[in-house]
């Protein structure tokens, strides 16, 4: 009898043991390999190649690292990379903190520039850094449902209530997006950090080449926007292709 209830009690012990390995395996990643964020979390809508993309989050990860690890609990540091773009938000206690972190994130290999948004004060509250993760989910939702927006290769961040926007779009698509953006409810502005490419271009680099076919709101009233040179990066690009920052406040 007590054989019998061992060999019974085998399988159930195998499969706890499976489950605790599968929890701890998923709770491990991203992997850390080379001091590098190592994951596989590649997009295949995206139009830059899945080599770029891993690059791209390696890159991020060691700014955003390296650029906290030295200015400590007295700042608060984001950093979001797309084609070598390295875009930095969040807080720092004064501009000279703001200054190191441009230069650290310099320094970071394969960056072509440092696109340095970082707020000079203190930390923002728990309340003010939900409320942007909020506004994050309700933009990309957004790009998602409006229609002629490769909403699978634009990368979207929020700070203070400030959108940001990056990937590689035809001047045609980051207008779309844009307009989708400053119409969610609670941004205060929108920064694009496109890469504008020509409309074959974007064909040529689409996993399909096909339009999208969602239907957005297009017909509803958009919020007045305007452009403005409000955001400014480091003037270190480098390559082909156009890469300005422009900000569109609402009004």
């Amino acid at each position: 009898m007590i054989s019998d209830a061992r060999t019974a009690a085998r399988p159930l012990l195998l499969a706890a043991l499976l489950s605790t390995a599968a929890l701890s395996l998923s709770a491990c990643a991203p992997l850390i390999v080379g001091g590098a964020a190592a994951t596989t979390a590649v997009v295949v809508t995206d139009r830059r190649t899945s080599g770029t993309q891993l690059e791209d989050q390696n890159m991020a990860f060691k700014a955003q690292h390296q650029i906290s690890q030295k200015l400590g609990e007295t700042a608060r540091v984001n950093a979001m990379a797309y084609g070598g773009i390295l875009l930095l938000t969040g807080d720092v206690p004064t501009d000279e903190a703001k200054n190191q972190a441009t230069a650290m994130a310099r320094g970071v290999e394969n960056v072509k520039q440092v696109v340095n948004q970082l707020t000079v004060g203190p930390i923002a509250s728990l309340g003010v850094r939900s409320n942007d993760t909020w506004l994050t989910s309700k933009v990309k939702t957004a790009l998602i449902n409006t229609k002629y927006v490769p909403s699978g290769t634009i990368a979207v961040t929020t700070d203070h209530s400030v959108v940001y926007l990056m990937g590689k779009l035809t001047q045609a698509e980051g207008d779309y997006a844009a307009n989708a953006a400053a119409d969610v409810g609670g941004v205060a502005k929108v920064v694009k950090l496109f890469e504008t490419i020509s409309r074959e271009e974007a064909v040529r680099l689409s996993s399909s080449g096909s339009k999208s076919s969602q239907s957005g709101s297009s017909a509803d009233a958009k919020a007045p926007i305007e452009s403005s040179a409000g955001a400014q990066g480091d003037g270190n690009a480098s390559g082909g292709g156009s890469s300005g920052v422009q900000a569109i406040p609402i009004k």
